[in-house]
C-alpha cells in the first residue's frame, strides 16, 4: 500500500475512513501535497491535503471546501473535514468519470460546454462575496475593472478537471473559486481549445456555446486576451523549461493575433 504523506496523516484521517485497503495518488494535484483515491472501509473517498500552516495552498483549500456545498452536483460532494497542527485534508465522494478530451472533434466538446453553463448558473454564494478576482487584473493595467463583476467562477478549466461520466459530467479541483465578470470562464476554455489544437475561430466558436460568452463586451474580452499573454509571458521568462507553459503561450498568443490585438 503506498504511503501517505507524513507521519500521523493516517491516524488523522481514520476517524473517516476506518481502515485503510489501497492508496491510488494522482497524477496531477500540484496544489497540494497529496491528492489520491483512498479504498477504505468506510469509502471510497477521493482525499486532497496540505500542510496546515497559513498561506495560499491552505487558503485555496479551505475555499474549495466552503464552497463546495454551493456548487453540487457540478462538483462531486464533500464528505468531511479533517484537521490537526500537520495536516488540513478533504475527502471527497468518489465518482466515476474520465477526463474529458477538447481536441477538435471530440464528442465531449458540447458537454464541456454545458458544463461551464451549468457553473455559470450557480448563484453568487455569500461566502465568495469577497473573492474578488485579481489574478488576471495586475496584468491590464487600467483595464482591470472590465474583469470585475458577480460571477461565481471556476478558472482551473482543462482536460483532467472536467470529467465525463456515462450520464454526468463534472467540475472538479474548484482550488480557487473567485468572483468576477462572467465571461473569464469561457475565455479561459478560448485558450483551452486552441493549445488542444483549433484554431482561434474554432475555439471561439465553442465558447459561443456559453451564455456568458455572447452576452460579454469585446473589449473586456480584448483586455483579458491581453492580459493573459503578458501573464504567460511573465511565467515563461520565470519557468523557461517548463513545456506546458510555453504551449499555454504559444496558444494565448495565437488568440490574440486573431483578434488582431498588439500587446506590448
Amino acid at each position: 500500500m503506498t504511503s501517505l504523506p507524513g507521519p500521523g496523516f493516517e491516524a488523522l484521517i481514520r476517524p473517516h475512513t476506518g481502515d485503510l485497503a489501497e492508496i491510488a495518488p494522482t497524477a496531477r494535484g500540484n496544489g497540494s501535497a497529496f491528492t489520491g483515491l483512498v479504498e477504505c472501509a468506510l469509502g471510497p473517498f477521493f482525499i486532497k491535503a496540505v500542510p496546515n500552516r497559513p498561506g495560499g495552498r491552505r487558503d485555496s483549500l479551505v475555499r474549495e471546501g466552503l464552497v463546495n456545498p454551493f456548487v453540487q452536483p457540478i462538483s462531486p460532494a464533500l464528505r468531511w473535514r479533517a484537521e490537526d497542527e500537520a495536516w488540513l485534508a478533504l475527502g471527497f465522494e468518489v465518482v466515476n468519470g474520465r477526463p474529458s478530451d477538447f481536441t477538435p472533434g471530440s464528442p465531449d466538446l458540447p458537454a464541456i460546454v454545458d458544463t461551464l453553463n451549468r457553473i455559470a448558473a450557480v448563484a453568487l454564494p455569500d461566502i465568495a462575496h469577497d473573492w474578488v478576482e485579481t489574478r488576471w487584473g495586475r496584468y491590464a493595467g487600467g483595464d482591470a475593472g472590465l474583469f470585475r463583476g458577480g460571477a461565481l467562477l471556476y478558472t482551473d478549466i482543462h482536460e483532467s478537471n472536467l470529467l465525463i461520466g456515462d450520464r454526468d459530467t463534472w467540475a472538479v479541483d474548484w482550488a480557487w473559486p473567485t468572483r468576477g465578470a462572467a465571461f473569464i470562464d469561457p475565455a479561459i476554455l478560448v485558450v483551452q481549445l486552441i493549445a488542444a489544437g483549433h484554431d482561434a475561430e474554432a475555439a471561439e466558436e465553442w465558447a459561443s456555446g456559453c451564455q456568458a460568452w455572447k452576452t460579454a463586451d469585446s473589449s473586456a474580452v480584448n483586455a483579458f486576451a491581453a492580459a493573459t499573454l503578458r501573464m504567460w509571458r511573465e511565467r515563461v521568462e520565470r519557468f523557461p523549461d517548463t513545456t506546458w507553459l510555453k504551449a499555454m503561450l504559444v496558444a494565448t498568443q495565437e488568440w490574440v493575433d486573431h483578434r488582431g490585438i498588439v500587446v506590448e
